[in-house]
């Protein structure tokens, strides 16, 4: 495995983070518009840094590329059904760890270490592989952290967001509980978790 300072990984993380720059949706932050694809990566970069300050590098590419290109691929292209969103999220898996895994090896990672990459980001054995868990539970931080309340506003339905938090929480692990108890949330966000954990 890598080390942190290696030049082929460093060479990946900037090779990701180029693609990511591409995305055409921007989002505002306090250094200016920014590629949301962009902003996403360096948001699960920072809460990987606190879930799990030593994470090997591998699992460092995986959270980095864990969207690897998914604008290309809109949710409304797939049916506006539970059925087609999951097969969305299925084919998005699929698609991103491959492209993932091929940039990695173009950039000089070890063959071994590029499918290490594929198979977190496709989140295979999550019940068994730690570092899988980590990137599920980052991504869940995310989530609650920098996408819920605007989501929670355009689906426009309360029950069924308070499903979602239920959901999101039965993913966590308990040190990713605990972070998400200690977020900073907006009065509606905080009663929306609240009933979600009342069950």
């Amino acid at each position: 495995m890598p080390p942190a300072d290696d030049p082929q990984l460093l060479a990946a993380l900037a090779a990701i983070d180029a693609a990511h720059a591409l995305d055409p949706t921007t989002i505002d932050t306090p250094a200016g518009p920014v590629p949301y694809e962009l902003h996403y990566a360096r948001q699960m970069t920072a809460y990987l840094t606190q879930r799990s300050p030593s994470a090997s590098a591998t699992l460092r590419l995986a959270i980095r590329a864990q969207h690897f290109r998914r604008w290309e691929i809109p949710r409304a292209s797939y049916p506006a059904t539970r059925a087609g969103y999951f097969a969305w999220r299925t084919f998005l898996k699929s698609r991103q760890a491959a492209q993932a895994a091929a940039v990695c090896v173009a950039c000089g990672v070890a063959a071994a270490d590029a499918e290490r990459v594929a198979r977190l980001i496709r989140k295979e054995d999550l019940k068994v592989d730690e570092e899988a868990q980590v990137l599920e539970d980052v991504a869940s931080l995310v989530f609650l952290d920098d996408q819920f309340e605007g989501f929670e506003r355009r689906l426009g339905d309360e029950e069924k967001m308070v499903g979602i938090l239920r959901r999101t929480w039965a993913k966590m692990s308990v040190r990713g509980r605990e972070m998400a108890l200690q977020m900073e949330m907006g009065e509606n966000a905080k009663r929306l978790v609240g009933r979600a954990l009342a069950g």
